[in-house]
């Protein structure tokens, strides 16, 4: 398990194996079963998750009751509502588990303690927060400019080989669209 997640570190840092040794000794590891919920609006995230196995979503619940798909996180991503987490203010969104997940996770005094005593962890985790704002403001601008059609096209980019490991209502909710008018796209245009 401990794999994965070095060398999701080495995309950005070079750690020594020391170093390697004090993450792995703060880092913790849960499996959780698949419709688990991982944090609710209102409460505090208490968790940065890494996804060894599965996949998670965050999403957001409207006044009517309608979920609306923000992000997805298979293997190798970091899940976390970051400015409940880094700020400790409740949460707005809901992270679920998508699939029975295997989850590797630090405690924010965990990671504040290996950011002193790992000064590399503290550019990693930088770099994380401005590529998922980086992929934040993408998300946003494609929503308001692209059409149905290239915002899943860009979502079967974005995360490849994803929809066929999830339910087909949560891909739609990630476009702004309805599962059926999705199911007529892919048809239409043999997607």
């Amino acid at each position: 398990m401990s794999e994965l997640i070095l060398r999701n570190f080495a995309l950005h840092v070079m750690l020594d194996s020391e170093e390697q040794e004090q993450i792995l000794a703060l880092l913790q590891r849960k499996d959780v079963a698949r419709r688990t919920l991982l944090v609710r609006p209102g409460q505090t995230e208490r968790h940065i998750y890494f996804v060894d196995r599965g996949c998670l979503r965050m999403y957001h619940t409207d006044e009517d009751g309608q979920e609306h798909n923000l992000c997805f996180y298979p293997e190798n991503w970091w899940a976390c509502d970051n400015v409940s987490f880094f700020k400790a203010k409740p949460a707005t969104h809901t992270i679920q588990a998508l699939e029975d997940s295997a989850l590797c996770y630090f405690t924010l005094p965990d990671l504040e303690e290996l950011f002193v005593r790992v000064p590399k962890l503290e550019r990693f985790f930088r770099i994380l927060i401005q590529n998922g704002f980086d992929m934040y403001q993408r998300r946003v601008t494609s929503n308001l400019s692209l059409s149905a059609e290239q915002r899943y096209l860009e979502f079967r980019r974005h995360y490849p080989g994803l929809e066929q490991r999830i339910n087909q209502k949560h891909i739609a909710s990630y476009l702004g669209i309805t599962a059926v008018f999705l199911s007529m796209m892919r048809k239409e245009k043999d997607l």
